[in-house]
């Protein structure tokens, strides 16, 4: 089969790879008919390669068909439309009940002390080849894809993968109500997703970005948008709450921020390393481009809640802990629960209405053969690429 891999840093390829097979008896087999590329899949074309390899198949945001199935998937039939959320869970385990499938007990990768395994995503989440391919064998099939119906097109459903549930997780964090004002930083995926469920909830938005294309389309939403670029956005944030400031803050931004000279050179340097010297680096020195971080600390108001949904690995940030005791300010952040929010976001998906405007959420349907460019674009930012679904 065709499948995207990972080469290097800044180097996919399409290559043709082994078509995966039954493992498992909890196993199956999905041809893909979607695949998204995500934000956290550039943090692997860019900073994280000491945990990767040549040939590594990437891409976490599937849905297909069920092409073959273990004998113990009682819940699926060959046939059966479903997506796929991103991080492998079972079901069963205490962590699972608990809501936190990102923390499974059954597939935690306990080699690095990390939670869940993910698809396409490091040796440091498993190891397990990802959904940017045209087949792709799904562990824990008696619990983790959800079965949808016929007939919507696949970008009806492709976000439940990761983008609506991440975002929806990124709001029920913040705890914010109708009628508050919640700051976004970062209007990629994940950030304008949340901007459009909070919307859709009565909720004030602002802003925050500097690529043109995502500050019109949030705009044209009705997000008031602050450019990165135009003056002190905490000072503007503080403008229009009263002197205040916001409610909560949804970090949609991560290790990646623009603002961090000294963290972005340090990632960088990280990145051209040899293995074994970059991984024990990055297990212990590691360090995030904490620019947006440090911005939600500030431009929340006291007493408020700064919810992180942009990936972060540093293992050697340095936080305002003096700013956050004294603002009362609450911190949550992780990996979305996938299966804790579908019941939560399946009516708003099957809304004939489509009120948060799945089917057109995507910028870019491109094949498979076009991975290569597709990842230098939207890295680039360029083509107004804010985001790509791959069609194998």
């Amino acid at each position: 089969m065709q499948a995207v891999t990972w080469h290097g840093k800044r180097d996919v390829r399409v290559e043709e790879v082994p078509d995966p097979v039954i493992v498992d008896d909890t196993d199956v087999i999905i041809q893909v008919t979607s695949s998204g590329l995500c934000g956290s899949d550039l943090h692997l074309y860019e900073t994280l390669g000491a945990f990767l390899h040549p040939g590594d198949v990437l891409g976490h945001e599937p849905m297909g068909r069920v092409v073959e199935k273990g004998r113990a998937v009682s819940n699926l039939e060959v046939g059966d439309r479903v997506v796929v959320p991103f991080q492998i869970a079972c079901g069963r385990c205490f962590m699972c009940e608990k809501g936190l499938q990102t923390q499974c007990e059954t597939t935690q990768v306990t080699e690095h002390d990390m939670g869940a395994a993910l698809f396409g995503y490091t040796d440091l989440y498993g190891a397990v080849p990802g959904g940017q391919a045209e087949f792709l064998r799904v562990p824990h099939a008696d619990y983790g894809p959800i079965k949808v119906p016929e007939g919507a097109p696949d970008d009806r459903y492709l976000f439940l993968s990761d983008v609506a549930p991440t975002a929806w997780q990124g709001l029920a964090y913040a705890g914010i109500q109708p009628g508050e004002t919640l700051l976004v930083l970062g209007l990629g995926p994940i950030g304008e997703m949340a901007c459009r469920i909070a919307l859709h909830h009565g909720v004030r938005v602002i802003g925050v970005d500097l690529v043109p294309e995502r500050i019109a389309r949030s705009r044209s939403l009705g997000v008031d948008v602050l450019d990165l670029q135009d003056g002190d956005v905490v000072e503007n944030v503080l403008e229009r709450t009263s002197g205040r400031g916001a409610d909560a803050v949804v970090d949609a931004v991560g290790m990646e921020a623009h603002g961090s000279a000294a963290a972005e050179a340090a990632q960088k340097l990280a990145s051209w390393l040899p293995k074994p010297v970059a991984q024990p680096l990055m297990v212990t020195a590691s360090v995030d481009r904490m620019h947006a971080l440090k911005l939600a600390i500030e431009a929340v108001r006291r007493g408020g809640t700064v919810s992180l949904s942009g990936v972060y690995a540093g293992a050697a940030d340095t936080l305002p802990m003096q700013t956050m005791f004294d603002k009362q300010i609450s911190l949550r952040m992780g990996q979305a629960n996938v299966h804790r929010w579908v019941d939560d976001l399946m009516p708003l998906v099957e809304d004939p209405s489509d009120p948060l405007g799945l089917e057109t959420f995507a910028t870019h349907h491109l094949p498979l053969a076009d991975a290569a460019e597709a990842y230098r674009t939207f890295q680039r930012k360029e083509d107004g690429a804010i985001k790509i679904v791959f069609q194998p």
